[in-house]
């Protein structure tokens, strides 16, 4: 009888243990499986709104398409949402998802508002991080083939439709067969065309072929690539071929730039720039206490409430202490390079002015100006002139060039004094390669800087590293 209700306590945990897992096993999303195939669906209108990309050109309008609801699942609809998880019941083991909504600390005027400044500084971010280098172009049917010469982006592990694939060959032929290859990912169409015969699904290699033309050219614009090598920033050169041609073209593998977004800097017309809200001033000092001191009276006068951020490497560091002023302590002689990255490293505001700690502000120092020349230009980097007490006054620009040398020599770097053209729109204003150690940077692009200062060289926008003496 005993060993009767042991056996019975153990078949009776043995059960909850095994719904228990079940439970678990039901509830748990596993990473890296795929999702189970769905079914057929025909198509019923205009495809899917929220993905206009499977949407036909016009003259492919009337070839019907079987959705692949298992690839288009795959595709970013570029429309997300963030909902918590539904129900009150909190089962054990069971994921639950939580959801915070931002907009409710905002009243609904507000938030209009604040959204309508956030796709402002947005817009300003894209301006400045993209350039045409980015955009989507379509190589003509020069060749039978026509395809995306540039712009096709995915991001590590996801996919997208791949956007002008089309085989404009001559009429009359019994089979048309296009091919595509891939080296870090896999192709897949994310509808069936009838007519079509697909060979290579899920695979990197892929082939289309049909007896109909106007068929094979819909189910291209069908075509979906999955990136499968996580790579954060890598491209793919596929190929893409028909009888006797061949073309490659480059999809990049990347995660796109994530914006940081700071208050908008641009006043209302006619209003001036908030600067306590828009700068920092930085700057590092060893020793020379008097000449601090004087920087910061001098800075009080003209912005009282702008916040000085300081980097102290002295020996016997004394207090440096006032409204918006804050004053960090390194180890002896960490060094000027050391003490710039700690001090850019405390800045939260759009903007750091960066300046040696025996220069002095005169009422000719307008930061404003500064600040006018980063809002409306996609520059980084703009720099001012340091008068000294002789009344000498000095710029410091410098053209910097690399020029290759022999195999296993290096390089050459050119430096001369000089400018490169006039900044449109800003009179006295010129661009160059290097400038005083005066300057006013965007933060987020002083944020990795080591003992070099990033500079954006317009109007191209090609970032130059430069070196700056100290």
């Amino acid at each position: 009888m005993r060993l009767g209700r042991r056996a019975l306590c153990v078949l009776v945990l043995l059960l909850a243990c095994a719904s228990l897992g079940l439970l678990y096993a039901s509830t748990r999303v596993a990473p890296g499986l795929q999702a189970p195939l769905a079914l057929w669906t025909p198509l019923q209108g205009n495809p899917r709104p929220e993905l206009p990309g499977l949407a036909p050109e016009p003259r492919y309008a009337h070839i019907p398409v079987r959705i692949k609801e298992q690839v288009v699942g795959l595709l970013s609809t570029n429309n997300c949402s963030c909902e918590s998880s539904g129900g009150s019941l909190h089962l054990p083991f069971q994921r639950q998802v939580q959801a915070i909504d931002f907009t409710k600390a905002f009243d609904s005027e507000e938030l209009r508002a604040a959204s309508a400044l956030r796709e402002q500084e947005f817009q300003a971010f894209l301006s400045r991080s993209q350039s045409a280098a980015d955009q989507l172009l379509i190589a003509p049917a020069n060749s039978p083939l026509q395809y995306p010469l540039q712009g096709v982006e995915v991001q590590p592990l996801r996919s997208i439709l791949v956007p002008g694939l089309s085989l404009q060959a001559t009429s009359g032929q019994e089979v048309y067969q296009v091919n595509l290859t891939a080296s870090l990912g896999t192709w897949d169409v994310a509808g069936e065309v009838t007519g079509v015969t697909l060979t290579g699904e899920g695979q990197p290699d892929l082939t289309l072929a049909s007896p109909g033309l106007d068929q094979l050219n819909r189910q291209l614009q069908l075509v979906t690539y999955s990136s499968r090598s996580y790579q954060a920033n890598t491209a793919d050169i596929v190929r893409f071929s028909t009888e006797g041609h061949e073309v490659a073209f480059t999809i990049r593998i990347r995660h796109p730039p994530s914006p940081q977004l700071y208050p908008p800097g641009s006043p209302p017309l006619g209003a001036q720039y908030n600067i306590s809200a828009l700068v920092t001033i930085a700057t590092k000092t060893f020793l020379r206490y008097n000449r601090l001191r004087a920087l910061i009276a001098s800075i009080r006068r003209f912005y009282p409430t702008v916040t000085v951020v300081i980097a102290d490497d002295s020996d016997k560091p004394e207090s440096v202490r006032g409204p918006h002023i804050e004053h960090y302590l390194m180890p002896f002689g960490k060094g000027w390079f050391a003490g710039r990255n700690l001090a850019v490293s405390q800045v939260t505001t759009k903007y750091v002015l960066w300046v040696d700690d025996d220069f002095v502000f005169t009422a000719r120092t307008r930061l404003e100006r500064l600040v006018d020349v980063l809002e409306r230009t996609p520059l980084d980097l703009v720099g001012g002139a340091v008068r000294e007490i002789s009344g000498f006054a000095t710029t410091y620009r410098q053209l910097l060039s690399v020029e290759p040398g022999a195999p296993g020599h290096g390089n050459c770097l050119r430096q001369k004094r000089g400018f490169h053209h006039e900044l449109v729109g800003f009179p006295g204003c010129v661009v160059t390669d290097g400038v005083v150690n005066f300057f006013l940077a965007r933060t987020d692009k002083n944020s990795s800087w080591m003992d070099l200062v990033l500079f954006g060289w317009a109007p191209a926008q090609t970032l130059l590293w430069i070196m700056h003496p100290s």
